[in-house]
């Protein structure tokens, strides 16, 4: 008798992995439901599904190159995830999702490949996570990259239910002959910007200190005359631009033009430009040359930035700059603006120690 007590305690005491807050058949349906997104991006290099335990991916096309080099990167949105948490609009940060990563290997001139991603969720929901997906199978589509694989990890008790987190992995290839290196940048390149669609997925922090919180979801959905008529949430929440495609057309059309490439990220352009350049040369910004987006704008003034603290937090309108060739100016131009790039005149290239100064200071703000 006192077995069978102990017997009937233990069961009743019992927790199944459900009971802790893990639902595994909501992850098989969250699997079902982004199926169709991934099978959007493949490449024929893609090898077999999703489901296994490792994304198989062929690179006997390599084997044309020289000498194929691999290159990967990174990267999450950070906070930005918080405001399209917080308007209920989660079908773009994928987007933004896929851009940091496959941007900063394109700084190399290397071609991504294929992508993965991991996307962590308090409480899994399958449509919720779908969307998130969709986001990223839309931002693989514009690199040209695929979704080869990724991880739905829930976490219950370390994340509110509705909250999730997003990181991302890229991998592409360029060919050491035809690689962007900022030893080949020269005293008297120009500096080419591409523009961005706003502040893509970096000062978050600050921006939503000084416009979103003590806002309501209204406030923040309703049109707003210093943005254009568009809402805050929807000029916060404009994906970040992909460039891939448009630069690695113009490194085929003009080869040997783009002497290197720095992708506008988190410390504006103060803290990225420079990391194209290398220690006899720095990059002689124009301000004025180019219009700050109304929702940089918007941020700074808020914040009461001066124009020096801008440049080292946003990328003030330019998510890319270019160092180019003088001879080769008019033709990479031409090539970006065909496919679909507002261009830029920005600066030029000057002796230096690897530093960005600026001219004509107070222009952009």
């Amino acid at each position: 008798m006192a077995e069978r007590n102990v017997a009937e305690e233990t069961a009743a005491a019992s927790v199944t992995y459900a009971d802790a807050g893990v639902d595994i058949q909501e992850g098989a349906r969250a699997v079902q439901a982004i199926k169709e997104t991934v099978h959007s991006t493949y490449r024929p290099e893609v090898i077999g599904d999703i489901g296994g335990f490792g994304g198989l991916f062929s690179i006997a096309a390599a084997k044309s190159m020289a000498d194929p080099i691999l290159v990967s990167g990174t990267d999450g949105v950070g906070t930005k995830l918080k405001v399209a948490q917080l308007v209920g609009k989660n079908d773009t940060v994928g987007i933004d999702l896929v851009a940091m990563c496959a941007n900063d290997i394109l700084a190399t001139g290397a071609e991504p490949l294929f992508f993965l991603d991991y996307v962590a969720v308090g409480k899994l929901d399958a449509q919720a996570v779908s969307q998130v997906v969709a986001g990223i199978g839309e931002g693989c589509r514009q690199a040209g990259c695929a979704l080869i694989g990724g991880e739905m990890a829930e976490h219950p008790g370390v994340m509110d239910p509705a909250d999730y987190d997003l990181s991302g992995f890229c991998v592409g290839v360029v060919d050491r002959p035809a690689m962007l290196d900022p030893e080949q940048v020269q005293v008297g390149d120009a500096l080419i910007g591409l523009a961005s669609s706003g502040i893509h997925s970096n000062g978050y922090s600050l921006a939503r200190k000084v416009c979103v919180e003590g806002k309501t979801v209204e406030e923040l959905t309703a049109p707003c005359d210093a943005l254009e008529g568009q809402s805050v949430a929807e000029a916060l929440l404009a994906p970040t631009r992909i460039y891939v495609k448009p630069v690695l057309e113009v490194l085929r059309r003009c080869p040997g033009a783009v002497h290197a490439l720095a992708h506008i990220t988190g410390g504006g352009i103060t803290e990225n430009l420079n990391r194209a350049l290398n220690e006899r040369v720095d990059a002689q910004v124009q301000l004025g040359t180019w219009p700050a987006p109304a929702i940089v704008r918007y941020v700074c003034d808020a914040a009461n930035l001066s124009e020096e603290e801008a440049l080292k937090t946003f990328n003030m309108g330019l998510g890319m700059v270019l160092a180019v060739d003088p001879m080769a100016v008019d033709e990479v131009c031409a090539a970006l603006a065909e496919a679909g790039e507002t261009v830029y005149p920005v600066g030029q290239v000057v002796a230096g120690e690897g530093n960005v100064t600026y001219v004509n200071e107070g222009a952009l703000l």
